[in-house]
C-alpha cells in the first residue's frame, strides 16, 4: 500500500542556529528542533549539524510519508547546482555543494534556496503576502535582505542573487559596507551599523544633557547596545531612541522607493525583527517611500507586517517541496 506524502522537512540555516521542522501541506509546523549551526567550525561541521536535525526529525516521523527536504541558506544560492556561495558569518565557506551532501544520507528529494527567498515564499503562500500577486519581501534584522515575489512565484534572477535589497546604495559617498560598496542601506540600518550610529550619537550629547534610557539599559556599557535595547528605550519615551528608529525608517523608505520604481511593485511585506517595530517606524518608512515613489504609483503603495515570524524560514523551505 502506497503511503500518502503528508509532510516535508524544512531546514532554516542561520549563522547562529539551524531550525528544522516537519511541515504539513497547510504550512503548519508539526514538530521542530533547533541546534547550534557551528558556523565558525567550517562547512563539514555545519553539514553534520544539518544532517543531525534531518535524521532526528525522520526518526520521529515516518520517512515514507515525507515528500522531501527543503533548505533555506544564506548567501548566494545556485538552485540548479545546489551550491551555497560565500554565506556571511560562516567560516571557511567558499562554494559548497550543500544539496549533494544532504542527498548522500537520504533518497528523498532535496531542494535548496536562499534563506530570504524561502521566507518570502512562506509569506506568499501562508502569510501576509497571500492576498497579493506581486510584492517585495524585506527582512530587517541583523542585516537587510529580501525576496521578490512576481506572479506568486519567487524571482531568483539568472544567477540566483536577486533580492539583495540591503545593498541598494542611497549615497555613493556614504559609509563603507561589508560588501565593498558605499552608502548601502544595510550600512545605515543593519544591526552592527545601527548600534554604532547610536553610540556615536550618545557620545556627541552635551555633558549636561539628560542621560538617555539606552545608557541606563546597558548600565553604561555602550558595547551592549543593539536594536532591541534601542526599541526598549523608545517604548519608554526616550526621544533619542525614537529619533534613531524613525530616521532608520526614513532611510529604508528611501531605498525601497528605488527598488519599487525599478520593479513596478506596489506592496512591501516587512519581516525580521523590525516587523514588530512600533507603528511610528512604519509611518516614517511609508512617508519616506511615498515621497520618492513615482507619482502614479503612490495611491497603491502598501507596507504590511509579515505574519510568520521566525517560522517563515522552515515553512518556506518545506514549501520548496510541497
Amino acid at each position: 500500500m502506497k503511503r500518502t506524502k503528508t509532510f516535508a522537512i524544512g531546514v532554516d540555516l542561520g549563522g547562529t542556529s539551524i531550525k528544522t521542522g516537519v511541515v504539513d501541506k497547510k504550512g503548519k509546523i508539526l514538530d521542530q528542533i533547533t541546534v547550534d549551526s557551528k558556523a565558525s567550525k567550517g562547512p563539514p561541521a555545519v553539514i553534520q549539524q544539518i544532517i543531525f536535525t534531518i535524521q532526528h526529525m525522520l526518526g520521529r516521523h515516518k520517512e515514507a510519508e515525507c515528500k522531501g527536504i527543503g533548505i533555506g541558506a544564506p548567501g548566494v544560492v545556485s538552485v540548479e547546482e545546489g551550491l551555497v556561495k560565500h554565506p556571511p558569518n560562516f567560516a571557511k565557506w567558499g562554494e559548497v555543494p550543500l544539496a549533494k551532501a544532504i542527498r548522500k544520507i537520504t533518497d528523498l528529494p532535496v531542494f535548496l534556496e536562499n534563506d530570504a527567498n524561502v521566507a518570502a515564499i512562506a509569506e506568499a503562500k501562508f502569510g501576509a503576502g497571500a492576498d497579493y500577486k506581486h510584492f517585495l519581501f524585506v527582512i530587517w534584522g541583523s542585516g537587510v535582505g529580501g525576496g521578490i515575489i512576481l506572479d506568486k512565484k519567487i524571482y531568483q534572477g539568472p544567477y540566483g542573487g536577486a533580492g539583495e535589497i540591503g545593498h541598494v546604495s542611497i549615497d555613493y559617498n556614504g559609509p563603507l559596507c561589508n560588501c565593498g560598496n558605499r552608502g548601502c542601506i544595510e550600512a545605515y540600518i543593519g544591526q552592527r551599523y545601527l548600534s554604532q550610529r547610536t553610540k556615536d550619537i550618545l557620545h556627541s550629547q552635551p555633558h549636561n544633557a539628560k542621560p538617555s534610557k539606552i545608557i541606563e539599559f546597558v548600565e553604561g556599557n555602550l558595547k551592549k547596545i543593539d536594536p532591541y535595547i534601542i526599541s526598549m528605550a523608545a517604548e519608554q519615551g526616550d526621544h533619542i531612541a525614537r529619533e534613531i528608529l524613525e530616521d532608520a525608517g526614513k532611510l529604508l523608505g528611501c531605498a525601497l522607493a528605488s527598488v519599487l520604481n525599478v520593479l513596478d511593485i506596489r506592496v512591501v511585506v516587512m519581516g525580521g525583527g523590525i516587523s514588530a517595530a512600533p507603528q511610528y517606524v512604519y509611518a516614517a518608512m511609508e512617508t519616506s517611500l511615498r515621497s520618492r515613489i513615482l507619482k502614479p504609483n503612490r495611491a497603491a503603495i502598501r507596507i504590511v507586517r509579515a505574519k510568520l515570524g521566525n517560522s517563515a524560514g522552515m515553512i518556506g523551505a518545506a514549501s520548496l517541496v510541497m
